[in-house]
Formats: structure tokens, C-alpha cells, sequence
């Protein structure tokens, strides 16, 4: 069966605009810091998302495991007194790269890739110890969101617990990888993790909008 093709939309790029494909994409948010953009599966929904705003399309909408409206207020509303961290891999493995940023504005506060041959968990796990310790170093008491049970788990124990192999293409990610463990080791951190719950606040706030 062949894929579907996907639209990007670009809200702030060199230049904005709707995209066909996520190489176009790519090289319209290529170096541009706080950049805005998601897919979307047909022409019509882009077309409608560019008119609108950024916030209104990215962490808003329901997944597509829709709840009840009791359900989802259960959840309450996320707590915009965060950051937000996800990753995003093209393959398993494929070319990775994780990010993280403010909750409430979607402003980037780091951005780490691409990386050849990492996988989604090991962005995850990487962009969750970025974020411990990017809060300790700006000593801030701001909590912080993951929409991955995996990387809070491997967090937890202080090991990336991936099964993938090291090559000579992601020996750099390695590296990483051996940093943000003994980061987790020696030292210590107040910041509250919490799950992200996409099916009731929509996409994390820090996806890179490739679904």
C-alpha cells in the first residue's frame, strides 16, 4: 500500500508557507530558532491551519483515541509553569533529534540532532536529562512534561536501557547517551516529571508535528 502523502505547514520559517513534503520542510526550518510547523494529512486541513496560528494547532487538538469530556476532566489542565521535551526519529533507527520547549509560548529552549541511527526512546531519554538539567542550571522550579512512560522509566533507573547496537554512525549519540547517565549519577534535582496526557491535551507542546 502505498504511504500517504503528508503537508507541512510552516508558520514560522524561511519562508512560512505549505510544504508536500518533509524534505521541503526541513530546509524551511533549517537554523531558525523557535521554529513553527506541523503536518497534516490532506491539502485542505493545511490550507486552514496556515490561516490560523501556530498555538492553535500544536498541543491543542485530541489524539485520535478521543475521550469522553468527563474523562478528559479528570486530567485538569497541564501545568503552562513547564517545559516540555519529545523526540522524533525517521526510521527505528533512523535520523533522530530531540527538543525542548517552553509549555505555555512553544518558545525552543535547546534543540539536540540530527543524529544518525538513534531511535525515538533514546531521543526521549536524552531530551528528558536535557531538561533536568537545563532547569538546574537556570535553577528554576518549573516542572517538566514527557509524553514518554519509557524515558521516565529509564530516567528513574539512570539508564538508557536501549537494545541498539553502536556502530561507526551513532557512536557520537553514544557519547550522549554515556554523559546524560553519568549526569543522572552524580548529581541531584528537585524538578518535578510528569506524563503528558496526550489524549486529553493533544500533542505535547515540544512534537515536531511529523505524525
Amino acid at each position: 500500500m502505498a504511504k500517504k502523502q503528508k503537508h507541512y505547514v510552516v508558520w514560522f520559517g524561511n519562508p512560512a508557507g505549505i510544504y508536500n513534503s518533509w524534505e521541503e520542510c526541513k530546509k524551511a526550518i533549517a537554523g531558525i530558532t523557535g521554529a513553527q510547523y506541523k503536518s497534516f494529512t490532506t491539502l485542505s486541513e493545511a490550507k486552514k491551519a496556515f490561516e490560523g496560528e501556530y498555538k492553535d494547532y500544536v498541543g491543542k487538538g485530541l489524539n485520535k483515541k478521543t475521550i469522553s469530556k468527563a474523562e478528559k476532566e479528570k486530567f485538569g489542565e497541564p501545568n503552562l509553569y513547564s517545559i516540555a521535551v519529545d523526540a522524533a526519529s525517521s526510521g527505528n533507527p533512523g535520523i533522530m533529534e530531540y527538543r525542548g520547549v517552553d509549555t505555555q509560548t512553544h518558545k525552543q529552549l535547546f534543540h539536540q540532532g540530527p543524529f544518525k541511527q538513534g531511535t525515538n526512546n533514546i531521543g526521549e531519554f536524552l531530551a528528558l536529562v536535557h531538561g533536568l538539567a537545563y532547569l538546574k542550571k537556570i535553577n528554576s522550579d518549573r516542572i517538566i512534561y514527557t509524553d514518554s512512560k519509557i524515558a521516565m522509566g529509564w530516567v528513574k533507573a539512570k539508564k538508557c536501557r536501549t537494545k541498539l547496537l553502536q556502530t561507526s554512525k551513532n557512536k557520537t549519540l553514544f557519547e550522549l547517551v554515556t554523559r546524560a547517565e553519568q549526569w543522572l549519577k552524580t548529581n541531584t534535582y528537585n524538578t518535578k516529571i510528569v506524563k503528558w496526557e496526550t489524549k486529553a491535551w493533544g500533542e505535547i507542546p515540544a512534537d515536531f508535528g511529523r505524525k
